[in-house]
């Protein structure tokens, strides 16, 4: 039995940011605990590697939600990562605040210090935004001055992206949609999307934080090490109990055990502890330690969905369809890290409203100069994408209110629990579906994409029914991989899991610090917001323990 100050559980987007931060002073020993493997791996360095990592067990979890009634009872594959960096080592990359509301409704919904005005700061500490022909150059400041501290390099990718993007500024225009060459960081706005890479290979949350603070003597990390349950006496979280190996071990914290499994494995990792809603943990015999039906309730994700558009010229398709192509573009990699290999394929995009006279942002655009259809096996092979040149434009509402859950399925923590998005279940989500579709119709007839299509669209979004929108989209959608909200912050726990400084709500000495305590969903990628809140939390701890005698 050993003994640490902190117990981190989880080594993703959050983890991986308090291991640093905690560990930074050299005052307290902190043990980073992960279920998967290092992240040393080809396939997660390189960027476009997601498109294998997407499904590779040894370092995701594989999940599947249940089937959704909404979606014609669709049981949709949903990816989360297990190993070093989480989630942030098999995504798709793109980085994006959101917008200003997000976090000024966090802070309405009684979470003080949460607003945007008060995390502003916390993003701008954490992000170092790059281009590849510099990348140590910080937009807004004196290049010659090195970050003091540890930052994730954020990369404006412009100049590698698809050709296609000299027409961009025409078709966006023609729409009457804001559009320039720089990258959206927050807000309203088109452009080429933030990438999270650094000198064209990916920069996760462990490669920004963790790697650097791995050489500190008082931080300890240990993969293939999954907690099986948080050691709970009265109402204090005192350690957690862990298989590494296949070996049982168990370790203390002198100070907190702090949670940060994701929006999926922390609610059910409480859950098999005893917090949780009591019927269900009744339900397998768990003695319940608190009964708290807010655990693994309000999960939110983004429901999205892609149409698809053959070109009159080549695409990224004529590249990584072909083995010349594919060649090409892997000894300009090798060689010098540039190329379609170093980006994503979700090179365009950002937050605008659906119609001029909506008052609120509401709607994400994707622009992707590839199209591969998805299949049964739920692989992403982008090294083979569609036999034609094409591309992709779709969308995802903003702020969905439809409400999911995330219930174990057994005592046993190697089982997966059930999960659920819940979408769709609001009339305002299908109404923004339509409104969305409408938005795509009126891009789809503007002069300047016609001058890229080699035919018409497989579907006139201008001319179809709602009903037919909406038919199309309950049979296509799939998630754009951003569940949170199960263990939500909040004042009050009938309401909540977590107060505003992440602290369970009766419990003493445990947090919970991912995208799981988001109050609502933010309009964007929910990276960046994730990694703020963990630096956000860090702070917090590091106050709270130089307060105590």
């Amino acid at each position: 039995m050993d003994e640490f100050d902190f117990i981190i559980i989880g080594a993703g987007s959050a983890g991986c940011v308090l291991a640093d931060k905690l560990t930074a002073t050299g005052k307290h020993n902190v043990l980073l605990l992960e279920a998967g493997p290092n992240d040393n791996r080809f396939w997660i360095n390189m960027p476009i590697g997601y498109g294998i990592t997407y499904t590779d067990a040894s370092i995701n979890w594989n999940y599947f939600c249940e089937p959704e009634k909404t979606l014609g009872g669709r049981s949709m594959y949903w990816p989360r990562g297990k190993v070093l960096g989480g989630s942030s080592s098999i995504n798709a990359l793109v980085y994006h605040r959101g917008q200003a509301m997000d976090y000024d409704d966090w802070a309405t919904a009684g979470n003080t210090g949460w607003g945007y005005q008060d995390v502003r700061s916390v993003f701008e500490g954490l992000e170092d935004i790059c281009s590849p022909a510099n990348d140590n150059r910080r937009f807004g400041s004196d290049d010659s001055v090195k970050p003091k501290n540890l930052r994730l390099s954020i990369t404006d990718a412009f100049e590698d992206c698809h050709s296609i993007k000299t027409e961009l500024c025409g078709i966006f225009s023609q729409s009457a949609l804001p559009y320039r060459e720089t990258p959206p960081l927050e807000g309203e706005g088109l452009g080429p999307y933030f990438i999270t890479t650094r000198k064209g290979k990916r920069c996760s949350s462990a490669t920004a934080f963790l790697h650097p603070a791995l050489k500190r003597p008082h931080l300890k990390v240990l993969t293939d090490a999954t907690v099986e349950k948080i050691i709970i006496s009265g109402r204090r979280a005192k350690g957690v109990k862990c298989r590494q190996s296949g070996l049982e071990r168990t370790f203390m914290a002198k100070q907190e055990v702090i949670l940060c499994a994701g929006a999926i494995n922390s609610p059910k990792l409480l859950q098999l502890s005893g917090i949780g809603p009591g019927e269900l943990l009744h339900q397998y015999d768990i003695p319940v330690l608190m009964d708290q039906p807010n655990v693994g309730r309000h999960l939110q994700d983004h429901l999205g969905i892609s149409y698809y558009y053959r070109a009159n010229r080549p695409t990224l398709n004529d590249v990584l369809g072909s083995w010349s192509g594919r060649m090409r573009s892997g000894l300009q990699y090798l060689l010098r890290h540039t190329g379609p290999l170093s980006l994503s394929v979700n090179q365009f995009g950002g937050l605008v409203r659906s119609n001029p006279a909506q008052s609120k942002i509401d709607t994400q655009l994707y622009f992707n100069p590839v199209s591969y259809q998805p299949n049964a096996g739920n692989e992403r092979k982008l090294t083979q994408p569609d036999p034609y040149s094409g591309f992709i434009m779709g969308f995802n509402a903003c702020r969905p209110t439809s409400t999911g859950r995330v219930d174990i399925a057994s005592t046993d923590p190697g089982i997966a629990p059930h999960m659920s998005g819940g979408y769709l279940s609001t009339q305002k989500d299908l109404d923004d579906v339509v409104a969305m579709a409408r938005l795509l119709g009126r891009i789809q007839d503007t002069k300047g994409l016609s001058s890229l299509l080699l035919e018409p669209p497989q579907l006139d979004l201008s001319t179809m029914t709602d009903a037919d929108i909406i038919r199309d989209f309950k049979q296509r959608a799939t998630t754009v991989y951003h569940p949170c909200g199960t263990c939500r912050m909040g004042p009050k726990p009938d309401r909540a899991v977590v107060d505003a400084n992440l602290r369970v709500h009766g419990m003493e000495a445990l947090r919970v610090v991912d995208a799981s305590v988001f109050p609502n969903i933010t309009s964007a990628n929910t990276n960046a917001p994730t990694l703020m809140v963990a630096h956000r939390a860090a702070q917090m701890i590091l106050e709270a323990v130089d307060r105590k005698p």
